[in-house]
């Protein structure tokens, strides 16, 4: 407790030792975490520090700030997590933060997305998690690593052994890094999930989706992996399918944004036919049609008992299929969450999601759809609920601020109050 309580007079001792102006953002978020162990015993500390939030701040940090954190925490024993998205961070800001993973273990997640450094800062950071043995989650999306920051990543796989969630999306990785990384996890016996979304590819063989099919038929330990973007058509699919036959570890599938249709979503659909151990399945953005939601209906109704959430938003689905899916979600207990918004949500459908949510069987906070009644005929409205809804940002105030999330004051002033049906508040 006293080392969480003094944090802010030592950020700003190391501040007058390097001859540089204390970041009041900085200063503030250190008060704040102080305050809060004020009213609830702490051991650990999550340090705040993202540059997009306008609520907290309007200074983004910089590479200084990353060699006052580095002093600042190179000893520290209680923060255990460090968010640094959106701010100016460059390769030379990198090369502190690489400094204090070799030489802290007790720092177990950081978030480093959106930032500005590139295959040096990726060198840097992949050689620090040589040594380092206590980080469990990096997130590096949004930074243009490149193809050579992406190997390094690859290296840095065949020897730590620590690391349990690495995201690489949106970095521009190219052919020759997504498959090293594909090829490294036939071996790696401790990642558990992976983002490799929108990797920069220019061919249409789809070698990177064989890979990872293969990947997947020998890895036993990976439970999550993200292939958006990679332009993944039936071939890909089938490939996908058939050597997920034979894995029962992965439980979250994302294939969103891609060109898969009827025929490869029919070849996954015998996957969850085999009833494995997928419990997310992402085709959003796909080319799925009536046919396509039918195939899915008829694994869920009758072979899956594993799968929770399904998410086939935007895949030109009439009312035939999703009344396929309503049907199936009557005969199978385990699915919970669905969304379907984007589709051609004819009246059938909407009565059909109606009815779901009128008897209990699909709750609303698990769905992006909500029924209403005009001159008669139901139609459905959107809801922001989406899985990953909260990757790229998050509100501040409201009923949908995620827990990693400090709270900010409604800018609309203290007179704007929302509530539940329940009549319980949910914003000042």
């Amino acid at each position: 407790m006293s080392d969480i309580h003094s944090t802010t007079f030592r950020y700003e001792a190391v501040c007058k030792e390097l001859s540089i102006d204390p970041n009041p953002y900085l200063v503030k978020m250190l008060e704040k975490e102080k305050e809060d162990t004020i009213f609830e015993i702490k051991d650990t500390m999550h340090l705040y520090l993202a540059g997009n939030n306008k609520l907290l701040t309007d200074k983004r940090l910089d590479d200084k700030d990353c060699e006052v954190l580095y002093k600042l925490l190179q000893n520290n024993v209680f923060v255990t997590s460090i968010d640094l998205r959106y701010n100016n961070i460059t390769d030379e800001g990198i090369k502190f933060l690489s400094k204090l993973l070799e030489e802290n273990s007790v720092i177990e997640d950081i978030n480093i997305m959106c930032n500005d450094f590139g295959k040096d800062g990726a060198e840097m950071l992949a050689k620090a998690l040589h040594k380092n043995a206590g980080l469990r989650a990096l997130r590096l999306n949004g930074n243009k690593i490149g193809n050579k920051g992406g190997m390094f990543f690859a290296q840095m796989l065949q020897i730590n052994t620590t690391l349990r969630a690495l995201d690489l999306a949106d970095t521009d990785l190219t052919t020759e890094s997504v498959i090293a990384l594909a090829t490294v996890l036939n071996n790696n016996k401790s990642l558990k999930a992976l983002n490799v979304n929108r990797p920069i590819l220019f061919s249409e063989q789809e070698e990177c989706v064989v890979h990872f099919a293969k990947m997947l038929k020998v890895n036993t330990t990976l439970e999550e992996i993200h292939l958006q973007k990679y332009d993944i058509r039936d071939f890909g699919a089938t490939r996908l399918a058939e050597n997920l036959m034979e894995n029962f570890t992965l439980q979250c599938l994302d294939l969103s944004c891609n060109r898969i249709t009827r025929d490869g979503v029919k070849e996954l659909a015998k996957v969850l036919k085999k009833n494995t151990a997928i419990k997310k399945l992402d085709l959003s953005f796909n080319r799925l049609e009536d046919d396509g939601a039918m195939h899915l209906a008829e694994a869920i109704s009758t072979y899956n008992t594993n799968l929770e959430m399904l998410d086939v938003r935007t895949n030109n689905i009439s009312g035939k299929g999703l009344c396929s899916l309503t049907d199936a979600m009557k005969m199978n207990g385990t699915i919970s969450q669905i969304f379907i918004w984007g589709n051609n949500l004819e009246e059938s459908a909407a009565i059909a999601f109606a009815n779901l949510m009128e008897t209990g069987r699909l709750q609303k906070s698990n769905t992006d759809v909500q029924p209403y009644i005009v001159d008669g005929k139901t139609i459905l409205s959107e809801l922001n609920h989406s899985l990953q809804r909260h990757y790229y940002y998050a509100p501040s105030y409201g009923d949908d601020v995620p827990s990693w999330q400090p709270r900010g004051k409604n800018p609309r002033g203290s007179d704007v109050v929302a509530y539940t049906n329940s009549g319980k508040q949910l914003m000042l």
